[in-house]
């Protein structure tokens, strides 16, 4: 179908809106603290398939912890709280609110 709408691309946690603290982000970030993907994969370009697979690892993962922080392996929940922590004080200093609402944005 050559007259098809093109489908939509991610655009990289990178570029995502509150300075990626979406659940695109949030799967991705998780992703990196699991080491399913390199740190660097911004997952730029990804169609939805692809973060929808990504997202099933990510919970896959998850599952084995009862998807509880406090039962990371050490190594796995330093990564993950490295990255969350970096992840709000970038999105903080790129104007994301916790407080407000994704309509009060």
């Amino acid at each position: 179908m050559s007259g098809s709408k093109q489908a939509a691309r991610y655009v990289g946690i990178d570029k995502d809106i509150d300075g990626g603290m979406t659940d695109t982000g949030r799967i991705i970030r998780d992703a990196w603290a699991f080491g399913l993907i390199p740190e660097s994969e911004t997952c730029e370009g990804w169609l939805s398939q692809g973060i929808e697979d990504l997202w099933s690892k990510v919970q896959s993962e998850w599952g084995k912890y009862e998807f509880q922080v406090n039962r990371l392996p050490e190594e796995v929940r330093e990564r993950y709280l490295r990255i969350q922590g970096a992840a709000v004080k970038r999105a903080r200093s790129d104007g994301w609110n916790p407080e407000l609402s994704d309509d009060e944005h």
